[in-house]
């Protein structure tokens, strides 16, 4: 009996996360460069059920079959599916139309990679799809990694993020911009150009980051390695990448089936809130009223 009751009570935790990580996405629908956040249940692992000695001719007893024990929230992975592009005129805003492809040594072809960016092999290693971002540095001299490409300008020329991290360039160095530099263009590999249309030398930084799994959110749309020796390199001309300046990436979250997401994590809560009200009522009956018998 007990142990439906920690099942139910495991069941009741994971749904709170899996809502939590709902409503999170939910509230970052108008964010820019916002990725998607999904919650990965697992159950925990099965039990062999015997009855020793219910078989007086085994040894070993008769197995009666497996079950599971509880369900738990594994992990929330990151979707890293392009947002859509909202235009905004302003000089300093970009957004980053990419799609990198990684061939199979095998066969010469482009992996498959599903929606989330994976994909599984026969031997069933995963293999994700590299991803780009805009490089910045924060306050501390980090190297951080970010999508939204809402950017301004300082008083002294730096291009910074939104929350005032220094935009960094394909020689990861912080973007100065002075004098007629300042009425800048930016063409779509990111090469920036002066008021006259002259190059400045100038290039912005977009990371390509060859295991996206790998990052880990700090809030603020910025994302760091989880190893500071991880695989990533700049954008060259050769890479499947385009700059669009003037124009932001919107988050990548769809509110219909975060709802639909929701209301299930809500549904799902309630039965198993039921059932542990049920193993409530039962052993108040075993205790107070059987026990009385």
């Amino acid at each position: 009996m007990l142990r439906g009751l920690y099942t139910a009570a495991s069941g009741m935790m994971t749904q709170e996360q899996r809502h939590n990580t709902v409503t999170q996405n939910i509230a970052n629908i108008n964010t820019t460069g916002y990725k998607a956040v999904n919650s990965v249940q697992r159950s925990f692992p099965e039990v062999l059920v015997s009855m020793i000695g219910g078989n007086q001719s085994s040894e070993a007893g008769r197995k009666l079959g497996k079950f599971n024990t509880g369900v738990y929230a594994e992990e929330s992975i990151s979707l890293y599916t392009e947002g859509a592009l909202r235009e905004t005129g302003k000089t300093t805003d970009f957004a980053l139309v990419s799609s990198f492809n990684v061939q199979n040594p095998a066969t010469g072809e482009n992996y498959p990679f599903d929606a989330s960016g994976r994909y599984v092999d026969d031997n069933g290693e995963v293999i994700y799809r590299p991803e780009g971002f805009f490089t910045v540095r924060n306050e501390d001299g980090d190297t951080r990694y970010t999508r939204n490409g809402s950017f301004r300008l300082s008083p002294e020329g730096s291009l910074l993020s939104e929350n005032g991290y220094q935009v960094l360039d394909n020689n990861n160095r912080p973007i100065v911009l002075t004098g007629s530099a300042r009425n800048f263009t930016v063409n779509e590999q990111g090469e920036i150009m002066d008021a006259d249309g002259n190059g400045t030398g100038i290039t912005l930084g977009i990371s390509i980051v060859s295991e996206p799994h790998g990052l880990i959110r700090e809030g603020l749309g910025v994302f760091r390695m989880a190893d500071p020796d991880g695989q990533t390199r700049f954008m060259t001309d050769t890479d499947n990448g385009v700059i669009r300046q003037g124009f932001i990436e919107a988050s990548n979250v769809d509110p219909t089936q975060s709802m639909v997401e929701l209301t299930a994590a809500l549904r799902a809560y309630e039965t198993n809130q039921k059932i542990v009200q049920y193993y409530d009522r039962t052993l108040d009956k075993a205790v107070n009223e059987i026990g009385r018998v």
